[in-house]
């Protein structure tokens, strides 16, 4: 797994699924409890582990009341 660090805000987030679209959905509500699952996209600054910084499509799980988790690096952009 890769490990980074988000610098500053997401911007242009978009939902890419929603409800039974998020296929590891049961997975999120044992681990964190349950919610109205989605799955987002959006871009944002990062620095990676070894210090390296740039523009990344970054993709996560949201749920109300229980927040952004499981974020992962999709592609670096520049």
């Amino acid at each position: 797994m890769m490990e980074f660090e988000i610098l500053g805000e997401i911007r242009d987030i978009e939902t890419i699924a929603t409800g039974r679209g998020v296929y590891i959905r049961r997975s999120l509500d044992r681990m964190y409890g349950k919610g109205r699952w989605r799955k987002r996209k959006g871009r944002a600054t990062v620095q990676l582990a070894d210090g390296t910084v740039g523009e990344a499509e970054v993709h996560w799980f949201e749920a109300h009341r229980v927040g952004r988790k499981d974020f992962k690096i999709k592609r670096i952009l520049r």
